[in-house]
């Protein structure tokens, strides 16, 4: 069988999120455009690109880890979306090591830290929420062994 094309999952994606929004509370497709994007931007390859879109969709509930198995998808894109979904209850040293354990992996973990940490991003959410996400995501920057940006 035919894998999906890049268009395929990124309108698959979109839809998936449909409705939900990011903590500024703009539309979450703009954030999955923006790490597939820098995925691209860093030289990622069509399957990184792909789980660029997907990173976010087990985790938030917008398709299942059902959905995700059978998907017309190539193994590693199922490997890499899997790999970026954060489990309840889970450690930061855990969730990155996991990361780290899937080949290409981190460049789409890279992605999204730089989206989600961008300052204007930042700058919209309160002074309590931005200082937690700044130390977050550079805890989990160091965690990865990414120089800050």
């Amino acid at each position: 069988m035919p894998h999906l094309t890049l268009a395929q999952v990124e309108s698959l994606a979109v839809v998936a999120h449909e409705g939900q929004t990011d903590k500024a509370g703009r539309p979450y497709a703009g954030h999955l455009r923006a790490v597939a994007e820098g995925v691209r931007a860093r030289g990622g390859s069509e399957e990184q690109i792909a789980a660029a879109w997907l990173h976010d969709s087990v985790e938030d509930d917008a398709l299942s880890p059902e959905w995700l198995e059978s998907a017309e998808l190539p193994r590693a894109v199922k490997d890499m979306v899997l790999a970026l979904t954060k489990r309840p209850g889970e450690d930061l040293e855990s969730y990155t090591g996991r990361i780290l354990a899937v080949p290409g992996a981190l460049l789409v973990k890279e992605a999204d830290l730089a989206h989600n940490a961008d300052p204007a991003r930042l700058a919209v959410l309160d002074e309590p929420t931005r200082t937690r996400l700044t130390a977050k995501y550079a805890t989990v920057r160091r965690l990865l062994g990414l120089s800050a940006d």
